[in-house]
């Protein structure tokens, strides 16, 4: 287990002792370390880890563009809506919240983003197909 990922164990134990929130870690293989956090009662909206430094990249993807109707698919970009710790993009096809956290990031930041998210699917459900 990298450094990272013990970190990671850490702040899930916390999440769960101090705020309730139960939350998964599970590392993703590849090239870049990434790991995946899937809080309970969010299945559906894995958020996706990784570090920089002294920050932690955090990204939720929501819809692929063959999911969102043709004719609002800018719109949705053009809201450009106000959200704690996260902001809205497209990235390569995908809309997304994504987010940076420093190292010493707080369980509940994690939870804002997630709850962001969750607020966004809401929000935009009559953008989808």
């Amino acid at each position: 287990m990298t450094e990272f990922q013990s970190r990671m164990e850490t702040a899930a134990r916390i999440a769960e002792a101090v705020y309730g929130l139960t939350v998964e870690w599970q590392p993703i293989p590849g090239e870049v370390e990434v790991v995946q956090a899937t809080l309970a009662g969010r299945e559906e909206l894995p958020i996706y880890l990784t570090h920089s430094g002294e920050q932690i990249i955090c990204i939720c993807y929501f819809w692929h563009d063959k999911e969102v109707l043709a004719e609002r698919r800018v719109a949705l970009l053009d809201l450009n809506i106000p959200m704690p710790l996260s902001s809205f993009a497209r990235v390569e096809g995908w809309f997304v919240v994504y987010g940076a956290l420093s190292r010493q990031s707080r369980a509940e930041e994690l939870a804002t983003l997630s709850e962001n998210a969750v607020d966004a699917l809401d929000a935009f459900a009559e953008y989808l197909k």
